[in-house]
């Protein structure tokens, strides 16, 4: 089987991918991520969309590498904020913002929402692009309530204030395998590698 490009840096991420891909029974699948290419320039996500910039960036890097590429774009989307941060959510607080200075920030968004109208929802949306155009696109989403302060050391992102109420706990409050099997992210990668032709 040809290795499976990851297309991303983020080390957390990829942790995380090949954890779910494991966890999903796809044991023998080399991965490698984009940071074993020095020379790769990513490119610009200006897609409106979850699905349109996942799309982009998977799509661009099978064309550099020559390999099927995995690429997930995914963040939070808080009802009382009217679907904010959405497709802002890694740099809701600015260009290179840190998860520390976007967490404040939503706090601040939402000091006034009382706790019943605090409902969020985290989305990911998978895309898996061969070098010969053809894809795979695939959504997942788990809802919540966003917390008035951060919970939890596991995780990273949103996951601290991220409360599933079925659970009594945050993200950053579940074992790796409990957010593995539940996950947004998990979702999507499950229903994409379920129908894309790559397995």
């Amino acid at each position: 089987m040809e290795p499976l490009l990851i297309a991303t840096t983020n080390k957390h991420k990829v942790q995380e991918i090949a954890a779910i891909l494991h966890q999903l029974g796809l044991k023998d699948i080399e991965l490698h991520s984009l940071s074993a290419y020095a020379d790769y320039i990513p490119p610009e996500e200006n897609g409106a969309t979850f699905a349109e910039n996942a799309l982009i960036k998977a799509q661009a890097a099978a064309a550099f590498s020559g390999y099927t590429a995995l690429a997930d774009d995914s963040g939070l989307a808080v009802t009382a904020l009217d679907g904010a941060p959405g497709v802002y959510s890694a740099r809701y607080a600015g260009p290179g913002a840190d998860s520390a200075a976007n967490n404040a920030k939503l706090l601040l968004e939402l000091a006034f929402i009382p706790s019943a109208q605090r409902q969020a929802t985290f989305v990911c949306v998978i895309a898996l692009a061969s070098p010969d155009g053809s894809y795979e696109i695939a959504e997942g989403k788990v809802e919540g309530m966003i917390l008035t302060e951060l919970r939890g050391q596991n995780g990273f992102g949103y996951d601290p204030l991220f409360y599933l109420p079925q659970h009594y706990k945050t993200m950053a409050e579940l074992n790796s395998k409990e957010k593995n099997r539940l996950s947004h992210r998990a979702q999507a990668l499950e229903k994409a590698f379920r129908r894309f032709i790559y397995v």
